[in-house]
């Protein structure tokens, strides 16, 4: 009764004048009241309106002179061009592309520059990692067992290409919670081009796959023994991913009782849970109906390794304990050959579609998405008291949380089950949405600076933090709308403005008594960079690594005490290629009960929920593995052999060569001298030669090639290498 009262009421609401509607808007949160766009402080009224690149640097240029504080200087162009790379790319600009940004004077330099990392393929590896953070993404569930998810992969890909593409927010949004509502059709094609998937139905596909996002969460094991507990931990997990990630809302303190601070009761909760009663987790095969009967075609070859092993498990029970003659060593080798050859035998692509690779041995390659449940199969929600599922309540039908649904003149009821996710999704996506855009830009700006104009950006609520510039971030989100949601747009916007291209390197007195934090950005904030970027680092500088984007996830060899933490080995199966070791940290396995060891090192998400901020620690075990992990000294050494190559047999040269590879700059003097006097103090030491060291140090001496080696880990370990200026 008191829902269909609320519902009745916003109904009513929408019906009001425009003046009762800004009236109500007053008493709202901020947060959910509708984003209109100020006009930006003219700059001719600013002290420092010179500075003025665009109306971003209005906003902020305003907020420091209230607080009566100076802005930094413009940073140096070295500096610049490093910040871009890592912001954009995520990886360090080679020394040849630092020169060519050097001695480009034209006014256009920093815009081209800008463009020209926006359409870089690796653009979507780095910011597609920022999303994956809020995500949750993992390709595995946790918990004790922590099973794998062998097609969440095809999601992280999704995101990387959908940030590549530049798709707008509202249809990556759209795609994600409802891809397979919005955009429903199969693979099914027209017998006469069985080879050929139609552009708009690969467009279907990958708006299907985006529906990933619900497939990834973390799960018990153990709770797939209880039908009923599986399904509200799996809708728990999607109602409250849904909320913070899009919605920047911390609506799962409402799964218990009403939300004790924002204005969301227990019942919009539920009714949450009732837009995705519908839904199930389904595997969609990637292929037609071409591609199946060539499948089943080789399937044989299956049975052949099968029947292979087989025989060898019934020779090795029949010789169990025995020492083996030279015919039963023969026979063994007959056998694990017959093995190894079945095994080759097996195809590799399903025919025609050479694109779509068999997953592991024959398996049919699925994605992971959401579908529709089966009408009988709908379970109805219920009001849990105190969130029990022991306890239901009464019946919720699916509906918009009232306060939102009043925000923005809609009404809540959204009762057609078959329908709901559909017209919640397209509701979030509105141009006049309270929060869709203000989030992201938020986001995005995060990313930027290290820091949200809300600090809080999976909270928008009463105990988030409020936005330090207010105006600014309406002024963003309208034009971002305006725009097409068109992210890379906002980037422009962004780093061509003043504020982005400050310093980091200025002190003022006053600024850092009255904003220690440099909430009002009156320079830029220094970044650490995250694991993933310091991994693609060390092997940027070594010249080892491998671009190559998509696929599988790559599990890297570890040392023993690396894998000594993990009780089941097999849950790190090594990649069989070497060169898949040195893939860019995106594409590495990501467990949720164990982390890649220099991820977790260095700040590595809780992908338990979603992570709208990184920790940034600074401990012991980071110097430990820069200084001491077999894989850096390796790359180390791949790095001085590198520079041999780079720089011929002048130690100045070598020098000098390693300083631009590894920071992006030349040494200065006394860099120069001390990097000297440390090369020529090693090569007298009596060391151990480098064991098993790469061709290109082979051509100097095993005590010139360990000294390099040893100044370039040396280099690794610099704060420098692994901050952003």
């Amino acid at each position: 009764m008191i829902r269909k009262f609320q519902q009745f009421l916003v109904v009513m609401f929408v019906s009001f004048l425009p003046t009762v509607v800004c009236a109500v808007d007053d008493d709202l949160l901020w947060s959910l009241r509708t984003s209109t766009r100020p006009d930006p402080p003219p700059f001719e009224s600013l002290k420092h309106g010179q500075q003025v690149r665009n109306a971003v640097d209005q906003f902020v240029l305003n907020r420091l002179e209230e607080a009566s504080l100076e802005p930094a200087p413009h940073a140096a162009r070295r500096t610049l061009v490093r910040r871009a790379y890592f912001d954009l790319i995520g990886l360090p600009p080679s020394p040849e592309q630092v020169d060519a940004f050097m001695e480009d004077e034209s006014p256009d330099a920093w815009p081209r520059l800008i463009d020209s990392l926006l359409e870089s393929k690796h653009y979507g590896e780095r910011w597609g990692r920022h999303w994956l953070d809020v995500a949750r993404y993992a390709d595995s569930g946790g918990y004790e067992t922590d099973i794998y998810y062998r097609n969440a992969w095809r999601y992280r890909d999704y995101v990387i290409k959908s940030f590549n593409d530049d798709k707008p927010y509202d249809v990556f949004v759209q795609e994600q919670i409802a891809g397979d509502e919005l955009w429903p059709d199969n693979l099914d094609l027209d017998p006469r081009r069985v080879y050929i998937i139609p552009e708009k139905k690969q467009r279907h596909l990958e708006a299907r796959i985006a529906t990933g996002f619900y497939a990834l969460g973390p799960r018990v094991h153990e709770s797939a023994l209880d039908a009923k507990r599986l399904a509200y931990e799996t809708m728990t997990d999607w109602v409250d991913a849904t909320a913070s990630a899009f919605m920047g809302l911390t609506l799962g303190c409402s799964r218990c009782h009403d939300h004790k601070f924002d204005p969301f009761t227990q019942e919009d909760y539920f009714a949450l849970h009732a837009i995705f009663a519908s839904a199930r987790e389904v595997e969609l095969p990637l292929w037609n109906a071409m591609g199946e009967a060539d499948w089943r075609q080789s399937y044989p070859r299956v049975l052949a390794v099968e029947e292979a092993r087989k025989a060898y498990r019934l020779f090795e029970a029949k010789t169990a304990g025995q020492t083996l003659s030279p015919e039963q060593q023969t026979r063994k080798q007959e056998l694990l050959a017959a093995i190894g050859q079945a095994v080759l035998a097996l195809p590799e692509q399903t025919g025609g579609q050479a694109t779509i690779p068999y997953d592991g041995l024959m398996h049919i390659p699925t994605a992971s998405i959401l579908g529709r449940e089966h009408p009988a199969l709908i379970r109805t929600v219920h009001l849990l008291e105190r969130g029990e599922l022991q306890k239901p309540g009464k019946p919720i039908q699916s509906a918009l949380p009232v306060s939102l649904a009043i925000a923005t003149q809609t009404p809540a009821d959204l009762a057609d089950p078959f329908t709901a996710r559909k017209r919640f999704a397209l509701w979030l996506t509105k141009k006049d949405h309270p929060l869709t855009a203000r989030v992201m830009v938020n986001r995005i700006w995060h990313w930027h600076f290290g820091r949200g104009i809300v600090e809080t950006p999976n909270d928008f609520g009463n105990m988030g933090q409020p936005p330090s510039h207010p105006e600014l971030l309406d002024w963003l989100s309208t034009r971002f709308v305006d725009g097409g949601w068109k992210i890379k747009d906002l980037h422009r916007l962004i780093m061509n403005s003043a504020t982005y291209r400050r310093s980091s390197r200025f002190g003022d007195e006053r600024a850092l008594v009255k904003d220690p934090d440099n909430r009002l950005l009156w320079r830029m904030n220094r970044r650490r960079l995250e694991g993933e970027a310091i991994w693609d680092s060390v092997h940027s500088a070594a010249g080892t690594i491998n671009l190559a984007m998509g696929g599988p996830p790559v599990a890297p060899p570890l040392a023993g005490d690396e894998i000594a933490s993990l009780r089941e080995k097999w849950h790190w199966v090594v990649s069989a290629d070497p060169a898949q070791h040195t893939r860019r940290g995106v594409y590495l396995l990501v467990r949720r009960n164990f982390q890649f060891p220099i991820f977790e090192v260095f700040d590595a998400p809780v992908t338990a929920v979603s992570c709208p901020v990184r920790d940034v620690t600074t401990v012991a075990t980071q110097a430990l593995w820069g200084l001491n992990n077999h894989s850096v000294f390796r790359q180390a050494m791949q790095m001085a052999g590198r520079i041999v190559t780079e720089a011929g047999d002048d130690r100045t040269a070598q020098i000098d060569r390693a300083w631009r590879i590894a920071l992006g700059r030349p040494p200065t003097d006394d860099e120069a001298e001390s990097s000297l006097l440390l090369l020529e103090d090693l090569e007298t030491e009596t060391a151990m030669p480098l064991k098993n060291p790469p061709e290109t140090l082979k051509s100097v001496s095993p005590v010139r090639a360990q000294a390099l080696t040893k100044l370039c880990l040396a280099l690794f370990n610099l704060s420098e290498f692994a901050f952003v200026d």
